[in-house]
């Protein structure tokens, strides 16, 4: 059972230090850990931030920035090499950002966010090409934003495909483009046997391949929050 954090766990909000699971996620992603013998939110966030925001819920397993940082194993050295890279492409980007675009250094990565300034999305997008292109860096779009990694086999979809091992059936949960990869990769899963459902949550934002991934959509982190506790509950969704 495993599901994404911006826009599924917690609402996205302009001030996206404030973003916060809804009231009881913590409690029901406790008890999932009861029921399934894997409990975890894979996020484009640090992992620090997941933990300061989730509290301790025994039996999870975090994953930050797509699986380079894990609660369980900690840093991918492999991005570790890639960290004065990012951080000199990192300043690079609030040298030339315009306006109203904001410069969130992630550590290991970096995005480019124009909540403010949508009009600025295609200026974001090509400034981050040119830049990947020039440093050998990773590009990942997202809601009103882009993000530079380093070039590592880490995503979404590795995260699940490593954690299907011995497992009969697996969910996910996701709402933006860095989640394709997940249901994509239970696509996979499920075409060699295994049990899946991939779950897109529904926004104004959502990517247009979103509908197309999944197997059911529901209505934002509030529809979110009532499927975890069918499935924390036992009951059908």
């Amino acid at each position: 059972m495993l599901c994404d954090y911006d826009g599924t766990l917690a609402p996205v909000v302009e001030e996206r230090d404030r973003a916060v699971p809804l009231p009881g996620v913590a409690d029901l992603l406790a008890r999932l850990g009861q029921r399934f013998a894997v409990v975890g939110v894979v996020s484009g966030r640090p992992l620090a931030y997941l933990r300061a925001n989730l509290g301790p819920v025994a039996g999870l397993s975090l994953f930050g920035l797509y699986g380079l940082e894990r609660s369980a194993g900690g840093v991918d050295p492999a991005a570790l090499a890639w960290e004065d890279v990012i951080g000199a492409a990192a300043a690079e980007a609030e040298r030339q950002a315009p306006a109203g675009v904001e410069v969130e250094k992630k550590g290991l990565s970096f995005t480019l966010h124009v909540r403010r300034r949508p009009e600025m999305a295609s200026w974001a997008m090509g400034w981050a090409k040119e830049m990947a292109g020039e440093k050998g860096l990773a590009v990942q779009p997202g809601r009103l934003s882009v993000e530079l990694l380093p070039p590592v086999a880490a995503s979404k979809g590795a995260v699940v495909d490593e954690l299907s091992t011995g497992l009969k059936a697996l969910c996910y949960i996701g709402d933006d483009r860095g989640d394709l990869p997940a249901f994509a990769a239970l696509r996979g899963l499920r075409s060699a046997g295994k049990t899946t459902l991939a779950v897109g949550v529904a926004s104004p934002e959502q990517p247009p391949e979103l509908p197309g991934a999944v197997d059911l959509m529901v209505d934002g982190p509030a529809g979110v929050l009532g499927l975890l506790e069918s499935l924390a509950g036992g009951s059908a969704p």
